[in-house]
């Protein structure tokens, strides 16, 4: 690899996130799904890097290690650049919040002991 070309591999993920090593929302795990919302791949003015996130999630629910793999770019700027369009509307972010098994506050309060003890009830009561 001659020095230009990786002056060139170095500087660019800097490049892309503006600088910025972190935003509030980039700390998403490896598993986070995201969603395109409608009509967002269509959108004018967003920098390529960003076209190509929508664009590779525009079908299908992906996430963001899938993201990093296919656009080829570092984990990091790419949790950033989810976490902007997030931010700006374009993007939902699917991810698994852990349930409080005794209160069942969190995503899914169905969840809760006191429920999952009464299905256990009934399917011993069969």
């Amino acid at each position: 690899m001659d020095g230009e070309h990786f002056e060139a591999a170095t500087v660019r993920p800097y490049a892309v996130t503006g600088g910025r090593v972190r935003s509030a929302t980039s700390n998403l795990p490896l598993e986070t799904l995201i969603e395109v919302m409608p009509g967002a791949v269509d959108s004018r003015g967003l920098p390529p890097e960003k076209r190509a996130i929508l664009s590779h999630a525009a079908l299908n629910y992906v996430s963001i290690a899938e993201v990093s793999a296919l656009l080829r770019m570092p984990l990091g700027v790419v949790r950033i650049l989810i976490a902007d369009l997030a931010d700006d509307g374009y993007l939902t972010i699917h991810t698994s919040t852990p349930v409080n098994v005794h209160t069942g506050h969190g995503q899914n309060p169905a969840l809760s002991l006191s429920v999952l003890e009464s299905v256990l009830n009934g399917i011993s009561a069969l």
